[in-house]
């Protein structure tokens, strides 16, 4: 009879618990990119734009995610350059990519160019975008899919062995 009650109960409370917490997206806005790299001073990181329409973009998540399982340590930031209201398919794509963790943006001010400007002036918009952020902040633009081979060696520069 108690193990009735108890399996219940807690069935009750399965029931009436709030869904899984979908992952912060934050705003990208003119200024984030200065927060992020403020936030990351004297560290190497890597920054990905992408979107959910870019199917390049779903296989460089797919690397992407490969390498914060084999570098614990690698700093990933992810921009979407969607909307704020395509943020709950942005959460469940990083999510499905493994990416879940990872801290990620979407573009929030209606003008993009301003904001691609602000990121990088030779970039026109072309993804999957990549930035790889040395320790002092060296930056190395790579446009379309990464070549694992190249990501690798700049990992163990980097972050060293896995």
């Amino acid at each position: 009879m108690m193990l009735r009650r108890i399996c219940l109960s807690l069935a009750l409370l399965l029931a009436l618990a709030p869904p899984a917490l979908a992952q912060e997206i934050r705003p990208f806005v003119s200024g984030s990119l200065k927060e992020i790299t403020a936030a990351r001073q004297g560290k190497p990181f890597i920054l990905s734009m992408w979107s959910l329409s870019c199917t390049h973009c779903r296989e460089e998540l797919s690397l992407l995610s490969r390498m914060v399982k084999k570098y614990p340590n690698l700093d990933l930031v992810l921009i979407a350059t969607d909307t704020p209201e395509e943020s709950d398919a942005i959460s469940a794509t990083l999510r499905k990519s493994g990416l879940g963790g990872a801290q990620a943006w979407v573009f929030a001010d209606p003008f993009a160019d301003r904001l691609r400007f602000e990121i990088d002036r030779k970039w026109h918009g072309e993804l999957p975008r990549t930035y790889l952020y040395d320790s002092a902040h060296v930056v190395t633009a790579i446009s379309g899919k990464l070549d694992r081979q190249r990501l690798e060696q700049w990992m163990h520069k980097h972050f060293g062995r896995s």
